[in-house]
């Protein structure tokens, strides 16, 4: 399988159940009907994070940049980058780190977040953080292979956003 085909084949998979789905819910919807909160399903691989969740808004840290999503929001697929999730419900804002995963928006006001994790950022500690964020930095230098580059890398990509979603780096 040649790695640099797999989001297209993933893509092309999915693009007919995304226009199906919308298909669906345009049918189902009253013409115009929005509804007035997001339904919101966070989820890990080994655990369910927010289920049925109805929130005013969430903040998607996408590869292609971070957006927001609210109830209404057009359907989009987005990769998950390593960075900050806020869930808004009314005055609450809760921070979930993500290391990676995808983001689904679908024409029914529902998302589907599935990250390959999912942290309260308040669960993070600092020092921590730091002090893996230092360890990967020496490998990286250190690596000699592509395949030790690219660990040490998205290791570090990924304790560089924790220690900027925490401020460990102030």
């Amino acid at each position: 399988v040649d790695m640099a085909s797999c989001p297209t084949m993933f893509l092309r998979r999915l693009a007919p159940r995304v226009l199906r789905a919308a298909e669906s819910a345009a049918e189902a919807a009253p013409s115009g009907a929005i509804p007035s909160k997001l339904t919101l399903n966070l989820m890990c691989p080994h655990e369910p994070i927010l289920t049925r969740a109805a929130v005013d808004m969430v903040i998607v840290p996408g590869s292609d940049g971070i957006f927001g999503v609210l109830a209404g929001h057009v359907p989009t697929v987005s990769e998950l980058r390593p960075g900050v999730l806020s869930v808004h419900e009314g005055d609450k804002k809760t921070n979930y780190f993500v290391s990676s995963g995808f983001a689904v928006v679908n024409p029914d006001s529902t998302a589907d977040i599935c990250a390959l994790e999912a942290v309260p950022v308040d669960d993070l500690d600092k020092d921590i953080i730091k002090k893996h964020l230092a360890d990967f930095t020496r490998q990286l230098g250190a690596a000699q292979t592509d395949a030790e580059k690219a660990t040490a890398q998205i290791a570090v990509d990924c304790f560089t956003a924790m220690e900027s979603a925490t401020g460990a780096s102030a």
